[in-house]
C-alpha cells in the first residue's frame, strides 16, 4: 500500500482512466507528456448533436457540478486489434458501455452499465459524407457506434443515443481497445479475479478461486459469455464491473513509483480515443485531479434495470426512468442529494410527516422479538448503532452478527408471523425493504449503503455530502431504492468472491 492516507484516496475510476490519475502524481518531465500527447487519439466534435441536455447549474457561482463520463470498450479488430479478438478486421460494436457519474461533491461515483443489446432510438448521427441519418428505433444500443463505419467507430453518435436516452448531458467521451486492456494489465502486473468453477472454454482455462491475469487471458475473461455463470451478456458486465474494481485497487496498492506507473500511462493513452476536451496529457492531468477524493467504497456500479426481449435487452420501466432521475438530480442510488445542484426537490411533506410521526407502543410480546442486525457496508460501528436505535425502540433480544459488505440497500427480513414488529423498526431505517422470510423465527436487520445512523428520526446529518433525505416520486419504492436498481448493483469494493452468479 501507498504511505500516506491522501494516496490511499486517488481512485482510478476505471480501465480507460487509470493512466489519467497516474499523471496527476507522477510529476513525470515535459518529454513524456509530449510522448502522451502523440499517442492520444481524439474524435471529432463534430459529430455530437446540436441539441443536448443542459449543463447542470451550481448552487453558486464557481461550485462544483457533477461530470458524466462515457467509457466504452470497443470491439474492432483494426489496428492491431485482430490477434487479441480473432475474427476479422473493421469497425467494432461497443460492446462495452459505462455511463461513469461523478457527483458534484466529487467524493461519490456511479457506473452505470449499458447492455449492448439494449433496444434503444438511435437519433440522428453524423456519416462519413457529413450527411445527417435519420433516427432509428428499436436499435441495438451497440450498433450506433458503426453508423458511418468509420475506421475507429463512431463514439460521436454513441454518445447522441446516450444523451438521447438518459438526458444527461455527457462531459467526455473514452473509448478504449482490446490492445489497451491488455497493455494496461500487463503494465501494472496482472488483475486479481475469483472465479466459481473451473473454467474451460474458448481458449479460456481458469482454476476455481482467486488468481492473476493480464494481457489476452485478461481480454478473453472480459469477452468470454460460455463457461461463466449464466452464461450471459448481462453477466459479462457484472464481471467486467467486478474487474475494474479489483484493477482500481490493484493500483491503489502499487503506491507511486515510477518505473511502474509511468510504462501503465504510456500503455493507456497509446490504446484511447478520447473527445477533443481532453486531446492532451496537461488536459488529462487537469481533469484527473478534480477525481482525486474519490474512494473506493465510495464507487457503485448498477446495471440498467433490465429484462429480456427475446434475444435482445428491454430496460424496465419505471425503475431504469428513476435511475436517470436520480443523476440527473445529482442524487446517490438512495436517493440522497450532494446539495450543490440547483433543481433538486426538498422532501414532501408527506415524507417529512412518516419520519416525525409519533411511533406506537410496542407490544410486550414485540419486545421480546429476536432481532439480529447486520452490517452490510463494512464501516465499523455500524451495525451497534443499528442495535442501539433498535433498543432505545424497546426490542429487547438485539444480537449482532459479522459484517458483510456490499450491500447497497437496507433489509428488514423477517417471519411473517412478525410482520408487526417488523413493521415498527420502519421508522428507524426509512430507506428499508420488507422481505418475508417464513421459518427465520425473527427478524434480521442488515444495514446498507442507505443507513446513516444520525438521519435515522429524520435528521439529515448523516448523510454523505451533508445530504438531505429525496422526496417521494414517480417510479419510487416505499423502500427508496426501486428493486430493479437494487438488485443490479455493486459497491466496488465488494469481496471479489462474492455474489459470483456471474462467473
Amino acid at each position: 500500500m501507498s504511505s500516506s492516507p491522501r494516496r490511499r484516496r486517488i481512485v482510478r475510476t476505471a480501465v480507460g482512466l487509470a493512466a489519467v490519475l497516474v499523471l496527476s502524481v507522477a510529476g513525470a518531465g515535459a518529454w513524456f507528456y509530449h510522448r502522451l500527447d502523440t499517442n492520444i487519439t481524439t474524435f471529432d466534435a463534430g459529430g455530437v448533436a446540436t441539441e443536448r441536455p443542459p449543463a447542470p447549474v451550481p448552487v453558486t457561482p464557481g461550485a462544483s457540478v457533477p461530470v458524466n463520463i462515457l467509457l466504452l470498450g470497443s470491439d474492432t479488430r483494426d489496428d492491431g486489434n485482430a490477434d487479441l479478438g480473432g475474427g476479422e478486421e473493421g469497425v467494432g460494436h461497443s460492446d462495452t458501455a459505462i455511463l461513469l457519474h461523478i457527483y458534484a461533491d466529487h467524493k461519490h461515483a456511479v457506473g452505470v452499465s449499458i447492455p449492448r443489446d439494449t433496444l434503444v432510438t438511435i437519433p440522428s448521427c453524423k456519416l462519413q459524407s457529413g450527411r445527417w441519418t435519420e433516427p432509428k428505433t428499436n436499435q441495438m444500443f451497440n450498433s450506433a457506434f458503426t453508423i458511418g463505419e468509420f475506421p475507429q467507430g463512431n463514439p460521436a453518435c454513441t454518445q447522441n443515443t446516450v444523451e438521447a436516452l438518459t438526458g444527461l448531458r455527457i462531459d467526455h467521451t473514452i473509448v478504449v481497445d482490446f490492445k489497451g486492456v491488455a497493455a494496461m494489465t500487463e503494465a501494472i502486473n496482472g488483475v486479481d479475479v475469483c472465479v466459481p468453477n473451473d473454467v474451460n472454454s474458448h481458449n479460456i482455462k481458469l482454476k476455481k478461486g482467486m488468481q492473476k491475469i493480464s494481457g489476452q487471458p485478461a481480454v478473453d475473461y472480459l469477452r468470454a459469455r460460455y463457461g461463466f455463470g449464466d452464461n450471459s451478456d448481462i453477466g459479462r458486465m457484472k464481471r467486467q464491473q467486478a474487474f475494474l474494481s479489483s484493477m482500481i485497487k490493484k493500483i491503489q496498492g502499487l503506491g507511486f513509483s515510477l518505473p511502474t506507473l509511468l510504462p501503465l500511462a504510456d500503455a493507456a493513452t497509446r490504446s484511447l480515443t478520447v473527445d477533443e476536451s481532453l486531446g492532451t496529457a496537461m488536459k488529462l492531468v487537469d481533469f484527473a485531479q478534480s477525481l482525486q477524493n474519490i474512494k473506493l467504497a465510495d464507487i457503485t456500479f448498477v446495471t440498467t434495470p433490465w429484462r429480456f426481449a427475446g434475444n435482445r435487452v428491454a430496460l424496465v420501466h419505471p425503475d431504469v426512468d428513476t435511475l436517470w432521475r436520480l443523476l440527473r438530480e445529482d442524487r446517490t442510488l438512495d436517493g440522497q442529494s450532494t446539495g450543490q445542484v440547483n433543481g433538486s426537490p426538498t422532501a414532501s411533506p408527506s415524507a417529512s410527516a412518516a419520519a416525525t410521526a409519533t411511533p406506537t407502543p410496542l407490544a410486550p410480546e414485540q419486545a421480546a422479538v429476536p432481532v439480529l442486525v447486520v452490517n452490510g457496508v463494512g464501516t465499523p460501528g455500524l451495525a451497534g448503532k443499528g442495535a442501539e436505535a433498535i433498543r432505545a425502540k424497546g426490542f429487547q433480544n438485539v444480537t449482532l452478527d459479522a459484517p458483510k459488505g456490499g450491500r447497497l440497500n437496507t433489509e428488514i427480513a423477517y417471519d411473517p408471523a412478525l410482520k408487526a414488529a417488523a413493521e415498527q423498526l420502519t421508522p428507524l431505517f426509512p430507506q428499508a425493504r420488507l422481505v418475508e422470510e417464513p421459518g427465520s423465527g425473527g427478524i434480521t436487520v442488515t444495514l446498507g449503503r442507505d443507513y446513516h445512523p444520525t438521519a435515522a428520526a429524520g435528521a439529515p446529518d448523516g448523510a454523505p455530502g451533508g445530504a438531505t433525505p429525496a422526496a417521494s416520486a414517480p417510479g419510487d419504492t416505499p423502500g427508496g431504492v426501486p428493486s430493479g436498481i437494487a438488485e443490479n448493483s455493486r459497491s466496488a469494493d465488494t469481496d471479489p468472491c462474492a455474489d459470483l452468479t456471474f462467473g
